[in-house]
């Protein structure tokens, strides 16, 4: 029986006022280690990271943005925006978090590899190397394929919150 593999997330965002009236800018992050190092494009990820059936995803969620980013979770209601399978086989579970995050505060998590592979030297490197804050567009450019969906969802429940008579 082959075990699923299960990631989940969490995609901090802002609400920016523009032009054409409420937007949102998404917080990623540049994939860190030697694969990733000279890619821009389908380099980004939401911070996130697999669990066993041991955990919930929220539980998982809460502890893989604390060890990507080396800062706690921010305050807040959580949004959820569902699950996507990924072309890896992996299926992602995000959610999105209005907060405001200073990039210059991220102190990120490492993981140790082998590299150059077959050399026996083991090098380690941050999990992610660099944030930013993104708007919708820079992501759907930026993110791995997968995730993409996810800011077209948040950016959906935004812009219906701002019409809706209690907004």
């Amino acid at each position: 029986m082959s075990r699923s593999r299960r990631s989940a997330g969490l995609l901090l965002f802002r609400v920016t006022e523009e032009p054409g009236g409420r937007d949102l800018e998404v917080l990623i992050g540049h994939m860190g280690g030697p694969f990733w190092a000279g890619r821009e494009e389908a380099a980004w990820s939401v911070p996130k990271g697999e669990y066993g059936p041991e955990e919930s995803a929220e539980a998982a969620a809460r502890r893989e943005f604390t060890e990507e980013l080396g800062v706690p979770v921010p305050p807040g209601e959580w949004i959820a925006l569902g699950e996507s399978r990924q072309r890896s086989g992996k299926t992602v579970t995000v959610w999105g978090l209005e907060a405001e995050l200073d990039v210059a505060s991220v102190v990120p998590g490492t993981f140790t590899m082998e590299w150059p592979r077959g050399s026996g030297v083991q090098r380690e490197f941050p999990e992610m190397d660099r944030f930013a804050w993104c708007t919708p567009e820079q992501a759907a450019e930026r993110l791995i394929a997968g995730q993409r969906v996810f800011v077209d969802r948040l950016r959906t429940q935004v812009r219906r919150a701002a019409a809706s008579p209690d907004a």
